[in-house]
Order: structure tokens, then sequence, then C-alpha cells
């Protein structure tokens, strides 16, 4: 019986050491996700300062247009109106 402790001891050692490895990886690969999260939350955040820029772009861009075309039938109206009198 007494033989067999080393052996025990061994095996345990070596159990532990795996166990060790493979907290190391995970710690690893914890640290790799949260890199990367941190890559996607900075890269959404350009996005949606771009996105909001286009589309404050186009707002305004549609707002110009509105102005326009309400002149433009302003003055067709107002062309039409005197024609008919």
């Amino acid at each position: 019986m007494e033989n067999s402790a080393p052996y025990f001891y061994a095996l345990i050692s070596v159990l532990l050491a795996v166990v060790a490895y493979f907290l190391r990886q995970l710690l690893a690969d914890f640290k790799r996700v949260e890199k990367d999260v941190t890559e996607v939350k900075s890269t959404m955040a350009l996005i949606k300062a771009e996105f909001k820029g286009i589309n404050e772009l186009m707002n305004q861009r549609i707002e110009f247009l509105e102005r326009r075309i309400h002149h433009l039938e302003s003055i067709i109206f107002k062309t039409s109106e005197h024609e008919g009198k």
C-alpha cells in the first residue's frame, strides 16, 4: 500500500497541472474575448456616429428639397392664377 502512494501523488500532481493549464488557457481566452468586445464596441460607436452624421445630412437634403419644391409650387400656382384671370 505504501508503494502506491507516490503514484497517487504523481497522478494528483499531473491532474492539477492539467487543470492549471486549462485554467490558464481559459483566462487567455477570456482576455481575448474582452479585447474583441472592446473592439466591437468602439467599431459600433464609430458606425453609429457615421450613420448619425449621414442621417442628419440626408435630413438636411430632404428639407432643402422640400423647401425648393414648395417654392416651385408657389411659383407655378401664382403663374397659373395670373393666367386664369
